[in-house]
């Protein structure tokens, strides 16, 4: 169960107060609020606050502009316009706090993502549940062949059940192990600060993690791609959901520049301009490496 009873409770108190505000609100966003988004099997992600809309993004970008000029472009076009140049501060306007049940495992990947304010579920203080990321069957793939950190072809028959059966058994074993060191009968038990760390990457932790706009277009572009690892996709995907009607402009300039767009290097343009005169550009002639010439094709074929 992603949610617990008390968790619940707090979510349905929370969004029955409703209070006026003078403070930009975003309509897409109020939808969300508060509200339990479910990922993977017992994790979830939602929105606890949010500051700024599409609004916010033009009226920083227009600061400098002076009174006179402020109607010059209008606000799509604005927004189009910074996300095309690169321009980073006018999306900083914008934040947002979430609140993120997740695998250990995927914690420590996200975490690599630093531009953001993380308070973690203290296992020092608190015990953690018997929860844990076991992956549908689906999703037990073989180490791919040609990818050093990317998956191949999915398991099957008695492999695949003997992984499966080996996840849950040592998930539970390592459990079963925790909770015997933490209170034993007649004896104080071992402290929780040393007891935590015999428990499994899959236990699921919680965290509240606040990031702004730009930052987190970022981390949308690197986690929600289809060659990200699919346990930390699924949440960037779920917050990408978020976003779309959070600030729907900026989210679709992203979209069409960030997640549609590519960027081509001096020697591919260069590649092109002789490939629309009509000449014949081979890997050889690019000046490109075997490497970066699959992936060029890759964009233009």
């Amino acid at each position: 169960m992603p949610l617990s009873p008390e968790q619940q409770a707090e979510i349905d108190h929370l969004r029955a107060r409703a209070r006026p505000t003078l403070r930009a609100v975003s309509e897409g966003m109020e939808k969300h609020l508060y509200r339990a988004h479910p990922v993977l099997d017992h994790g979830f992600v939602r929105a606890i606050d949010y500051m700024g809309d599409d609004s916010a993004i033009v009226q920083a970008a227009r600061v400098s502009y002076g009174a006179g000029t402020k109607h010059v472009q209008n606000d799509e076009g604005l927004i189009r316009y910074l996300m095309r140049h690169w321009h980073s501060t006018p999306f900083e306007m914008c934040e947002i706090k979430l609140h993120v049940k997740l695998p250990v495992f995927v914690a420590r990947q996200w975490i690599r993502h630093r531009t953001a304010n993380v308070n973690e579920y203290s296992a020092r203080y608190s015990i953690l549940d018997r929860e844990f990321y076991i992956p549908a069957p689906e999703q037990l793939a073989a180490q791919s062949s040609i990818n050093n950190q990317g998956r191949g072809a999915v398991l099957e028959g008695d492999e695949a059940v003997r992984v499966l059966e080996m996840l849950k058994s040592d998930a539970s074993r390592s459990y079963d192990s925790y909770e015997a060191m933490l209170s034993q009968e007649g004896q104080a038990g071992l402290a929780r600060e040393l007891a935590r760390m015999n428990l499994p990457m899959n236990i699921y932790t919680q965290w509240y993690w606040k990031t702004d706009l730009h930052n987190l277009f970022h981390f949308l572009r690197l986690r929600a791609d289809s060659h990200a690892q699919y346990e930390i996709r699924v949440y960037a995907e779920a917050i990408a959901g978020m976003v779309a009607d959070w600030v729907p402009l900026a989210y679709a300039a992203f979209e069409d520049y960030r997640m549609g767009g590519v960027n081509l290097s001096a020697k591919g343009i260069a590649c092109i301009r002789r490939m629309l005169k009509g000449e014949e550009v081979t890997q050889e002639t690019s000046g490109m490496s075997k490497g970066e010439w699959r992936e060029f094709m890759g964009v233009i074929g």
